[in-house]
């Protein structure tokens, strides 16, 4: 495993979220991982070392001074939103067979509890993050296309229990409108799961070359909170495919690369 003493980097959402509120979005720089995963590679999943894996999470925890290990999840491109207060009976379940629990399978979370940390990874997805007015409560989504048409953000925004008009959301770096070309079955799942909104969803679609199209991912996010009544919706503007000396790109650099990853808490108060 390479030696470095650099530091990870992170971007901090620019939004208008309450102090207890805590938020980041973990760069690709910082890490121990060797090329193609170079260098703070947090996907165990993507073949490099588990234990550069394991050091550069070690790092970000360290860098951020999180409150608690991120609650990774096992994402699959769906729709299931993980509450975060169910981790503790599989926990228990699982420490009363000798095992370690598993990674829930889903694409978001929610949780009301202060110090517990909700991880979504990425590398060309969209990350949405979320909380309340109040700061009572927090949430993060994996909106790749797939998780995004079929609702994965209408679901954890009713996994919240706030009222829309109450919440905050903040899109994170991917892979941006001049960079995802797709084909016709990305355009037709999309209005088809909202067609009294399919002017407004074939806008962000751009005609490029023969049946393809390039598609606004962020605003497609953006459309779509706006519409369940989330008024205050910032970020979206970083692409993933244009930056490598900051982001992962999945699309640009397949068939192997690391993982990035967007975190939210809620701080605990201090003694």
């Amino acid at each position: 495993m390479p030696l470095s003493t650099a530091q990870p980097a992170f971007l901090v959402p620019d939004w208008p979220a309450p102090a207890v509120v805590r938020a980041a979005f973990a760069l690709r720089s910082g890490g121990v991982s060797a090329a193609p995963w170079a260098s703070l590679n947090l996907g165990g999943h993507v073949g490099d070392d588990p234990a550069a894996v394991g050091e550069n999470r070690r790092r970000l925890c360290a860098a951020l001074a999180l409150p608690a290990e991120p609650r990774w999840l096992e994402q699959v491109h769906g729709t299931v939103v993980h509450d975060d207060r169910d981790a503790d009976e599989v926990a228990a379940r699982a420490a009363g067979e000798g095992l370690v629990a598993a990674p829930p399978v889903a694409d978001a979370a929610m949780t009301h509890r202060a110090g517990t940390v909700l991880a979504i990874m990425v590398a060309d997805c969209l990350p949405v993050l979320f909380c309340d007015r109040a700061g009572t409560v927090v949430g993060a989504a994996h909106a790749g296309w797939r998780g995004l048409a079929a609702g994965v953000l209408e679901n954890t925004v009713a996994a919240l229990g706030v009222a829309p008009s109450r919440l905050l959301a903040w899109l994170g770096p991917a892979i941006g409108p001049t960079h995802f070309e797709v084909g016709p079955e990305v355009r037709e799942q999309f209005i088809l799961g909202a067609p009294a909104a399919a002017a407004e969803i074939e806008a962000r679609f751009v005609p490029h070359r023969a049946d393809r199209w390039l598609c606004d991912l962020p605003g497609l996010a953006r459309d779509r909170l706006m519409r369940l009544g989330i008024a205050s919706v910032t970020g979206g503007e970083a692409c993933t495919a244009s930056d490598p000396q900051r982001f992962f790109s999945h699309r640009r650099d397949a068939p192997r690369t690391g993982r990035m990853a967007a975190l939210i808490w809620l701080q605990p108060r201090q003694a």
